[in-house]
């Protein structure tokens, strides 16, 4: 009774705003719900300002409800049908996460942005754009405006992606399993994947979402090698010892442990719709509670440069992608 008693303003407050955005991001999919609950969850917050009531529940969904939405994405991975596709994409997938994170601390030391915004961009677009940022947040600990800038960034070159890889997958001649191969390694939400490589054609679309799928289970090591990463380096600056169980993201695990209980039919497939229905109407609810935590005078001093890097990265994604293919004759 106590937990409904101060978390109840906050959470109401998030779930109406995710409601709406969830049924706008059904009317604009290009856009999104999750983008959309950002954007309302700023404006909110910026024009109206919640009271310290709203605070408790605010601060429950922008963390534990984030991860909650990525033990249930794990319910919608089947790991057998991966580890098919997986394979045939593990050149290309493995190059272009490495240029994503090795470009994004390069790129971002030259234009000055700040160490945990450039983490988030390049692990948004090393994997699966803002699903991967909402499952690395909980352990990299960015400002509430380092995480709303972050998948706004994402959002925009999804957006060019869907728009313009079609159209220079035709300039370049690219052949359908081949497009599909760069759709799925070079643009970063799955909802863009999609319409990129069906706008092409619907073999590059099925082949363009398996492959993102693949590249999906990525977050896995990714989220682990995070935690070390953090440890040592609280370690480092005198945070105190070492503990593999407080810097654990267990929320990782579930999610494997889910994924393992759908891929071996220990869930019934009737309930795999619901569940990932259910998990991106979760991220939505924990993005918009992010907006409601961002001070939007912050993302104004941040300036452009995190745009500038999330355009370098991208390119430099895009451009590792069609080099590995063209070098494995995959064209």
């Amino acid at each position: 009774m106590n937990f409904i008693r101060t978390h109840r303003h906050g959470l109401a407050l998030a779930l109406a705003l995710a409601t709406v955005a969830a049924l706008l991001g059904e009317a604009f999919p290009l856009v999104g719900g999750p983008v959309i609950g950002i954007v309302l969850g700023l404006a909110v917050n910026n024009l109206w300002h919640p009271g310290e009531r709203f605070r408790p529940g605010i601060g429950f969904a922008a963390k534990d409800i984030l991860q909650w939405s990525i033990i249930a994405l794990g319910i919608g991975l089947n790991f057998t049908q991966v580890a098919e596709t997986g394979m045939q994409s593990l050149e290309v997938t493995l190059v272009t996460v490495a240029t994503a994170f090795v470009s994004a601390v390069v790129l971002g030391k030259l234009l000055g942005v700040p160490d945990k915004l450039k983490i988030l961009i390049g692990v948004g677009t090393a994997i699966c754009g803002g699903s991967a940022i909402a499952a690395v947040t909980p352990i990299l600990k960015p400002d509430d405006h380092e995480t709303a800038f972050s998948i706004s960034t994402i959002f925009l070159f999804n957006l060019v992606a869907v728009l313009l890889f079609p159209l220079l997958g035709h300039v370049l001649g690219l052949s359908d399993k081949g497009f599909g191969l760069w759709a799925g390694t070079a643009i970063n939400d799955t909802s863009s994947v999609v319409a990129a490589g069906y706008s092409f054609s619907h073999l590059a679309g099925e082949y363009a979402t398996i492959v993102k799928l693949t590249r999906a289970t990525l977050i896995i090591p990714v989220c682990l090698a995070m935690a070390a990463y953090m440890a040592h380096r609280e370690h480092k600056h005198g945070a105190g010892d070492f503990s593999l169980k407080r810097i654990f993201p267990w929320f990782i695990l579930w999610f494997v442990v889910a994924s393992l209980l759908s891929t071996f039919g220990l869930i019934p497939a009737v309930l795999v719709p619901w569940a990932h229905h259910i998990a991106q109407f979760l991220i939505v609810v924990a993005l918009t509670a992010i907006g409601l935590s961002s001070n939007l005078g912050q993302m104004r001093g941040t300036g452009v440069r995190p745009i500038l890097l999330g355009l370098g990265v991208w390119v430099c994604v895009a451009g590792s992608s069609l080099m590995v293919q063209h070098l494995m004759g995959q064209l």
